[in-house]
């Protein structure tokens, strides 16, 4: 493979990342601002490429981040699947989304968050074990981690022009 075709699979890699999930504020127009990438170490293979140590991919405001990324290309070359592992962040804007381990697969437009998965979103906060999001539908399901009382989602949410607790008079 080509300088040139590694870039763009490179490229097609961050912004898929960074067109999965609601309200990250990225541009449908992926010539609208560049890609970064960054790691400790870069290996291509004729089926994809990994970052690892400290891997990141960034567009515009928008940040993955995770001990180690994988891309992987179909039989076409396209890109298949995304993986990122190890203490995985995706930054935007509005949100920040944690968790062990996330897959994005192109084909079923699903990206699945797992391990400790915590989303907040300004004080709003949801945690549970698995996220699942469909980039296409928009629609999210997220399941719960194990508690005492079973496995169960949960959340805090303050309505606009509310106090926390901790910040009232």
């Amino acid at each position: 493979m080509t300088r040139s075709s590694k870039l763009s699979l490179t490229v097609a890699v961050a912004l898929a990342l960074s067109l999965t999930l609601p309200g990250t504020g990225v541009s449908q127009d992926p010539s609208d601002d560049p890609v970064m990438y960054t790691g400790i170490v870069f290996s291509y293979t004729p089926n994809g490429f990994s970052l690892e140590g400290e891997a990141e991919i960034l567009q515009g405001d928008n940040r993955l981040r995770a001990n180690r990324i994988e891309a992987f290309t179909n039989d076409n070359s396209d890109l298949s699947r995304v993986e990122a592992s190890g203490e995985v962040f995706f930054v935007t804007p509005t949100q920040t989304l944690r968790g062990d381990r996330a897959v994005y697969n192109l084909e079923s437009a699903e990206v699945v968050l797992t391990g400790n998965v915590i989303v907040t979103q300004g004080r709003n906060v949801m945690t549970g074990s698995r996220l699942v999001y469909n980039v296409r539908t928009e629609s999210a399901r997220m399941e719960g981690a194990p508690t005492p009382a079973g496995n169960r989602v949960q959340g805090v949410f303050y309505p606009n022009g509310t106090t926390p607790p901790d910040q009232a008079d």
